[in-house]
């Protein structure tokens, strides 16, 4: 199987670079990928694989059906939607939707994990149980598609015994995967502050409540939410990225605005910290006398890796590609809705080098200047065909 699995893969991977790059060219925002929904489900009527379109709008589940089709069920997943940046690659497959970019390499897992469904297709006669293939709208923008997918239906009727996922990992080098069981990416809740007083001219102070002043208390005071209180061998963080207000040298404002994020590793710790969060701004309102209003706007949650299922497709990704091209990964403080499946099924999420330091392929994702070195193409859909024949 697994030779059968890298001479298709070998094959076919001319024809997927093609389609990545075709989808790098037409990408769309969030929800809005109905061109991007079209062209997967013209490649699966290609292959002959039936699917359910219109799932959270523009998703899509496709079936593959192997022998006792009840035995078992595993899941892979690929995210379609692209980011609200203007592409800066001078490339022949360059975005052509103004500002609108694939900069976070969705183009590629959905090109990887279509590339795995033709070769699991034309190999089904010879897997054991159903193979569910997820093709997701909307991971970069709230509430995420996965849990919309999820509340749709998705993860039942089959339930799958576990999901697979990748994500492309510019900073490792194509040929090689990455590996993090348990714990491996955080919480993302959004923090909107709204700070109000009776403002007043700058030379008369004690006639006002400084907005401006009560914010930067709140700024500081809410660093002691992480510092004071969070187990610091639990990763957690606080960023404040936006403080709006005022619009002269002389005029204390009467409202000010923040805005900011809230990332944890601990579901538990995530939620207390919210109370901690409300509590703290509310000391420091009745303390200056300005009203202060919070909303928390609850993001994705912690991705959790199982440890079985991660060690087990590690065991295999080693296998494939061999044990010195799989790596552990770190721990990382970023977000992905494919937490949401997580948090249901047994789950790994892994990374798939992509960059090539010798041909400058080194961009960071949502950059203008992202871009892969597409052999990773060919390693990714035969890794994926190869985890989903053996579990």
């Amino acid at each position: 199987m697994k030779n059968r699995i890298k001479e298709l893969a070998k094959a076919y991977a001319p024809a997927f670079i093609d389609i990545r790059r075709h989808i790098h060219s037409h990408p769309e925002l969030s929800f809005q990928e109905h061109k991007t929904s079209e062209f997967i489900r013209q490649q699966l009527d290609s292959f002959g694989v039936p699917y359910k379109a219109g799932i959270a709008g523009t998703g899509i589940i496709a079936l593959i059906e192997g022998k006792n089709p009840a035995s078992k069920t595993i899941a892979l997943r690929a995210d379609i939607d692209a980011l609200p940046i203007t592409e800066a690659n001078d490339v022949s497959y360059k975005s052509v939707n103004n500002g609108v970019m694939h900069a976070c390499g969705h183009d590629v897992h959905t090109t990887v994990v279509l590339g795995a469904t033709k070769i699991l297709h034309e190999l089904k006669d010879e897997l054991e149980g159903t193979i569910k293939i997820l093709f997701q709208p909307g991971e970069e923008k709230h509430p995420g598609g996965a849990s919309i997918m999820i509340e749709e239906g998705a993860l039942e009727n089959p339930r799958p015994d576990a999901i697979l996922g990748l994500h492309v990992h510019p900073s490792m080098e194509t040929g090689k995967l990455g590996f993090c069981e348990g714990k491996y990416m955080a919480s993302a809740d959004e923090i909107y502050v709204t700070i109000k007083s009776k403002g007043g001219h700058a030379a008369q102070p004690h006639l006002t409540v400084d907005t401006i002043l009560v914010a930067s208390q709140l700024v500081v005071s809410l660093q002691q939410v992480i510092s004071r209180n969070n187990n610091p061998f639990s990763p957690s963080v606080l960023s404040i990225c936006a403080f709006n207000g005022g619009f002269t040298t002389n005029v204390i404002p009467s409202e000010v605005k923040l805005m900011g994020t809230f990332r944890a590793m601990d579901e538990t710790w995530r939620f207390k910290a919210h109370e901690l969060i409300r509590k703290q701004a509310a000391g420091i309102a009745e303390a200056t006398g300005a009203e202060i209003e919070i909303d928390i706007l609850v993001g994705y949650p912690t991705l959790y890796n199982n440890e079985v299922v991660t060690a087990k497709a590690r065991q295999l990704a080693e296998d494939y590609l061999g044990k010195e091209q799989v790596e552990d990964t770190e721990l990382r403080m970023g977000a992905e809705d494919f937490a949401f499946y997580s948090q249901i099924v047994p789950a790994c999420f892994f990374r798939l080098g992509t960059g090539n330091k010798e041909r400058g392929i080194t961009s960071g994702v949502h950059t203008p200047t992202f871009d892969v070195d597409e052999r990773a193409i060919e390693i990714g859909m035969g890794t994926m065909a190869y985890l989903a024949t053996q579990f």
